[in-house]
């Protein structure tokens, strides 16, 4: 398997990451709320700054959720960008249940070309080259593990074929009414419906790896806590679909804020 270069420098950003993020995980650490009532804890901000120290030598411009937003006259002529969530999923970090990812995507024209989700208390790695249509997962014994390691126990991603049985991934901080109704809809439509919950972008993992079939986002996202995801869904043959456009959704939009949205297989 030959892994494209900013997709190992993307993985390497997200151990090291994974590494800080665990450090202040293990001590009493103070929760600010920002602006947009958002928590945010130190893990966030030590962990944007070393993924920053990774990304920002590579001549790829950087959205981040902990960077300072650059103006889209700016950004309009990005043709590609990394989009970063140092910790997705910080209210699941604050309830110390695990459940927070390291979410590292590139996007080209709008469109996500590899991905990493890193899951710091499980040391669980996933990552995926889009146009290789290529995902795996790699269960790691220290964020430490050099890339030759990763590379020799990742297992290739497959999809779950459709069926009566549906599997839906719900939030677990963000069940919506409208989710609730969309999995009414399945069961009049004669589906038999299980619903799985998880925090974070490992919901679009949960699809990926073929653990459920359908997660439905009726609630707000910004880009950087889809893109990574996408990513991984993408190159095993998932779609994630907007509601508002029926198309995939697109990134480095004017506004950030995703429109709500499917992920299924095609």
């Amino acid at each position: 398997m030959k892994l494209d270069n900013n997709l190992k420098i993307a993985i390497e950003a997200s151990l090291k990451a994974g590494a800080v993020i665990m450090q202040v995980y293990d001590t009493a650490f103070d929760v600010e709320i920002k602006d947009d009532k958002s928590p945010l804890t130190e893990a966030d901000k030590r962990a944007n700054d070393v993924i920053n120290s990774f990304l920002k030598p590579t001549p790829i411009p950087i959205i981040s959720e902990e960077n300072k937003q650059i103006d889209y006259t700016e950004r309009k002529d990005w043709d590609t960008c990394w989009i970063v969530d140092p910790v997705d999923g910080t209210k699941e970090f604050i309830k110390r249940n695990g459940e927070f990812t390291v979410n590292i995507a590139m996007v080209n024209a709008g469109v996500p070309q590899l991905g990493v989700i890193y899951v710091p208390a499980t040391k669980t790695l996933y990552f995926s080259d889009v146009l290789q249509k290529q995902a795996f997962k790699a269960e790691l014994e220290s964020h430490d593990t050099t890339l030759e390691a990763i590379l020799e126990i990742a297992k290739p991603l497959t999809a779950k074929e459709p069926s009566s049985h549906v599997e839906v991934v719900g939030s677990r901080s963000h069940m919506s009414q409208e989710t609730l109704d969309f999995v009414e809809g399945l069961k009049k439509s004669g589906k038999e419906v299980d619903i799985v919950s998880k925090g974070s972008s490992l919901k679009f993992c949960l699809v990926a790896e073929g653990k459920a079939d359908i997660y439905p986002r009726f609630a707000p996202t910004m880009e950087w806590d889809t893109a990574a995801g996408q990513a991984i869904c993408n190159a095993v043959g998932i779609e994630v679909i907007s509601k508002e456009t029926n198309a995939p959704l697109l990134y480095n939009k004017e506004n950030l804020l995703n429109p709500w949205f499917i992920v299924a297989k095609n």
